[in-house]
């Protein structure tokens, strides 16, 4: 599987140099029809309309004024000539069409009709052809017309490229989109099919090859993936190796909300850290010792003997750490190790009105891992999508930014970022940002540098809530955590 997501300009960069090195435009047109017709055959095949009139259905198909509308041509001529019931309407002038999109237009037989409301009288599945990923205003007029009474009618719907509405670099929705059940896109994805809420309106996103090669994205250097296995590798225990070889992390735990670095230190342990020690106030330490008897427990004063120890390999502070200046100032004496860190929860909040006191000292061994809310009282007001504010926040800190969410992003301070895009909405539980935390440091303390362990953190913690499903709860994710090696 390909992970590499392009932006729009990178895309246009693609087409180019493709059509540079000998791919004609119009076979890249071509193929690009070929796979949304592909898709609709997929789909809806024979027999799937009980109530319609054609076995095969009754396609409309919606082409707007460029390249967009020139492959809804095609995909139109391609489904009549499998004997499908075909009606095409056009945004805009035939004799306006240009290029590529005039000559696929010419190449169509039927009848070109206006685009209006009535499109959609008779239909049975809408192909979206009317605007790709460079949409720079929101939708008005007939065009958005149309995209609300689709949704009010719940027509099925295949997106060519992405949804109309749907801004390709951001997944911002301009005034409104299709509520797509598929998307074809062609290449590789863009950050639209991977954010939200533009990802809610693809649908499954199919990645046609329409005949780009792949070589050209060695002069394009792509810094942005879909976060998966080919974005990292997990370390591998020697075979002569021992608990110490494995690494040693060290969490730090609070008084009061002590479940929190236990379940950090439950995930620490279970994604591969040889040892785990838990360091905590005196007056909590018997609440730590009484729970996972793998898991070593003990003071957290004086911190900097708990420092000195140099096979205390990886950190992590914050969780139920309890926010103010005496853990700000532990925060600024793990970061004086070098030693790998990961910084949740109040560790964050902790420097909430001087982060640059933070900054200063942070680098890209570093991982800080926020919500939203923990991003804004650390980072103020970043405009843009959420790539677009984790990429500044790392620029700006210094550190590895995973910016916690449904479309949960790591950024390196030099551009390098994934998304991960399938983690389940049943994350949304007390504690599984802990597990999330422990994760990483049982990574790190492992070798593994800091952007791929968060990166790699983020996608395990998904696929495991995933294989749990509903009723998950934070407890459960250390349990399913090499689900995906044996589900795949």
């Amino acid at each position: 599987m390909v992970n590499e997501v392009l932006t729009i300009a990178q895309m246009y960069d693609a087409d180019r140099r493709a059509m540079a090195g000998g791919v004609p435009g119009l076979r890249l047109m071509e193929a690009a029809g070929w796979a949304v017709a592909r898709e609709v055959r997929r789909r809806f095949a024979q027999g799937h309309f009980a109530q319609g009139h054609f076995a095969k259905g009754r396609v409309t198909v919606l082409c707007g004024p460029g390249n967009n509308g020139g492959d809804g041509f095609v995909a139109a001529r391609l489904l009549e000539r499998d004997g499908w019931a075909v009606r095409l309407f056009l945004l805009g002038r035939l004799d306006a069409l240009r290029g590529d999109a005039a000559v696929m237009a010419a190449r169509w037989r039927g009848t070109v009709e206006p685009l209006g409301i009535d499109a959609l009288e008779r239909c049975d599945v809408v192909i979206d052809a009317m605007f790709g990923a460079g949409l720079g205003r929101p939708l008005d007029g007939v065009a958005r017309r149309v995209v609300d009474e689709i949704n009010a009618r719940r027509l099925p719907v295949v997106a060519v490229d992405v949804p109309s509405g749907v801004q390709g670099d951001s997944g911002e929705v301009l005034g409104a989109a299709p509520d797509c059940v598929a998307t074809v896109t062609f290449f590789r994805r863009k950050p639209g099919h991977c954010l939200l809420p533009g990802r809610l309106k693809c649908g499954e996103v199919t990645v046609a090859d329409i005949g780009i090669p792949a070589a050209v994205l060695d002069a394009i250097r792509p810094n942005l993936a879909g976060n998966g296995p080919a974005c990292w590798t997990l370390p591998t225990p020697a075979a002569d190796g021992h608990k110490y070889a494995r690494g040693h992390a060290l969490i730090l735990g609070g008084a009061a909300m002590t479940g929190a670095a236990r379940l950090a230190a439950r995930a620490a342990r279970r994604i591969g850290a040889g040892l785990v020690t838990v360091a905590a106030p005196a007056e909590a330490l018997a609440v730590y010792r009484a729970g996972d008897p793998g898991v070593l427990a003990c003071p957290s004063e004086p911190f900097a003997d708990l420092l000195a120890d140099a096979r205390r390999n990886a950190l992590l502070l914050g969780p139920g750490g309890g926010a103010g200046e005496p853990l700000a100032g532990r925060v600024l004496a793990a970061l004086a190790t070098g030693r790998p860190c990961v910084l949740d929860a109040d560790a964050l909040t902790s420097f909430a009105g001087r982060a640059d006191s933070l900054f200063a000292v942070l680098s890209d061994r570093a991982v800080l891992t926020p919500h939203d809310g923990e991003f804004a009282r650390l980072f103020g007001r970043i405009e843009g999508s959420r790539l677009d504010r984790a990429r500044e926040a790392a620029r700006t800190s210094g550190a590895v930014v995973l910016l916690k969410g449904p479309d949960t992003v790591v950024a390196h301070p030099d551009g390098r970022a994934t998304i991960t895009t399938d983690a389940p909405p049943w994350l949304a539980t007390a504690g599984s940002g802990d597990v999330l935390a422990g994760m990483i440091v049982g990574l790190l303390a492992q070798g593994m540098e800091a952007f791929a362990a968060a990166s790699a953190g983020a996608w395990m913690h998904g696929r495991a809530a995933a294989a749990l499903g509903p009723g998950l709860i934070a407890e459960d994710l250390t349990e399913t955590l090499w689900s995906w090696r044996t589900s795949r």
